[in-house]
């Protein structure tokens, strides 16, 4: 005989999107005890040992009859210990100990220490995203991340105690919602710090303003982790868009989302260590790799030769997509990953080769294979290759400051906007980064040059590319030959198969 029920509406994340679940809880006569059904995961199990403490703890009572909890649709694996909350009320709406209005036109997402409390969980933000899909209020924990969203009512627990006292989810958030934002993002690095290296500023500048991958090769101490850390202080602050799906990853990653939110794009440096499942995604549940953690910001690989092969070649499809799709059994689920890659290595196992002051000890068989670890194919999509060398002593201790970030951001903002009315003025024409759109003297030059290096298709095209964003620095309309040269300087090197 059933004594009551309630359908409380919950979340599950698969992937970076949000599927609603239909949390259905029966009473009924028979032997005491809760099950729970619908593909739930391990941590979904245990909530039956937290619910009935949080209860106990918050002063309701655990009904003594069979209590069935089902998770609709039934086809799909339910996962994460959120469902806590919507369990937990469906239980009690079901025995009669809170109002059932509790249930309708609000979607909840929460776990429950054994003390009552509601605590956050991993892709807080990408629930509340389902929840103005669906025009429900969201209902999520008072500490949870940030939630820029203005069209959804959210609304705050803190506890079950300090709900059923106050007649519901008492709090309404802020706009923002959970945490409050800080209203200084994260300071970023200075390019000024950096002592000389003015080219590699200027491949740097090139690489943000268009979007581009870049090498960098030079021996330890040379500066080449230090240029890459600063790589986010000149690139464009996030756009709304942008910083949304941005946050989305890193909230069911459970990552920090604040200066995400805040306009600070993602900088990202996984440790050559890293397997391939923790660079593009993978276990179980699935997890968003490095690839996406750094979606519409930077990934930078430093001792890229000290990598597996076998992850290295993993990031190759991304690059190329800007998303990553993962197979498993129960079907496919694709994160974003639109990153900009920045890589660093030494050229040869001991560091020194062509060091103008320290003597190289490695062979040169022992070079070549030390730089064929990186693989052709990954470094013919690189757009930009870089020799770096360490700066004498003298020039840093003299202090001077070099080229600033505010500098060289605003040339990448003012490329950005010439591109952008150039694309508006040009929509009718052949597409500018085309060999067939060049004017006589270029188009030879770049048929000359290609044909001297033995650059592949890929190549000729990706030269184009960092060529038209130099064009576009320059405020020309048309790709010069001049550009080209720089294109093409920035390509080619010698001792890593550059062409």
């Amino acid at each position: 005989m059933v004594r009551g029920q309630c359908a409380v509406t919950g979340a599950t994340v698969r992937g970076v999107e949000v599927v609603p679940v239909r949390v259905e809880v029966v009473v009924s006569g028979g032997l005491p005890g809760m099950a729970i059904v619908g593909m739930p995961d391990a941590a979904i199990q245990e909530a039956r040992e937290r619910v009935r403490a949080a209860l106990r703890a918050a002063g309701f009572s655990m009904p003594g009859e069979k209590i069935v909890v089902n998770l609709a649709p039934s086809h799909l694996r339910k996962t994460g210990s959120g469902f806590d909350l919507p369990i937990a009320l469906g239980i009690l709406a079901a025995t009669g100990q809170i109002d059932p209005a509790w249930a309708r036109d609000a979607l909840y997402v929460g776990e429950l220490s054994l003390d009552g409390r509601v605590r956050p969980v991993a892709g807080t933000l990408a629930c509340a995203i389902c929840a103005r899909r669906l025009g429900l209020d969201f209902v999520c924990a008072a500490d949870s991340d940030p939630v820029p969203l203005d069209d959804v009512r959210l609304l705050a627990m803190t506890s079950l105690a300090q709900a059923a006292r106050e007649g519901g989810a008492a709090a309404v958030l802020p706009a923002h919602g959970g945490r409050a934002v800080s209203a200084a993002a994260v300071e970023a690095l200075d390019f000024a710090e950096v002592a000389g290296h003015e080219t590699a500023k200027r491949a740097f500048q090139i690489a943000a303003a268009g979007g581009h991958g870049l090498l960098m090769m030079g021996p330890p101490g040379s500066g080449k982790t230090m240029l890459a850390s600063r790589m986010p202080s000149i690139m464009p602050p996030l756009c709304p868009d942008e910083m949304l799906e941005a946050a989305v990853v890193h909230s069911v990653a459970a990552e920090p989302i604040d200066a995400i939110i805040a306009g600070q794009r993602p900088f990202r440096h996984p440790h050559h260590s890293a397997t391939l499942a923790g660079l593009v995604g993978g276990g179980s549940p699935l997890r968003p790799g490095e690839v996406s953690l750094a979606h519409h910001g930077v990934l930078f690989l430093d001792e890229l030769a000290e990598f597996k092969s076998s992850v290295l070649q993993g990031i190759r499809q991304p690059m190329e997509s800007g998303s990553v799709m993962l197979t498993r059994a129960d079907g496919n689920v694709t994160f974003p990953a639109r990153f900009m890659l920045v890589a660093a290595s030494n050229p040869c196992p001991c560091g020194y080769f062509g060091d103008e002051e320290r003597e190289c000890t490695c062979t040169v068989p022992q070079i070549r294979g030390y730089q064929n670890r990186i693989g052709g194919p990954l470094i013919d999509r690189i757009d930009l290759h870089l020799d770096v060398r360490r700066i004498r002593p003298a020039e840093i201790l003299e202090r001077r400051r070099g080229t600033s970030s505010a500098q060289l951001r605003e040339g990448v903002m003012a490329a950005r906007d010439f591109a952008s009315w150039r694309a508006s003025q040009m929509a009718e024409k052949e597409p500018d980064g085309s060999i067939e759109a060049l004017a006589d003297g270029p188009r030879r030059f770049m048929i000359a040059q290609a044909e001297l290096h033995a650059m592949s298709g890929r190549a000729i095209t990706r030269t184009l590319a960092v060529a038209r964003t130099i064009a576009d620095m320059a405020e020309s309309q048309e790709i010069e030959s001049a550009h080209i040269a720089e294109a093409v300087n920035f390509r080619v090197r010698d001792g890593i198969g550059g062409k």
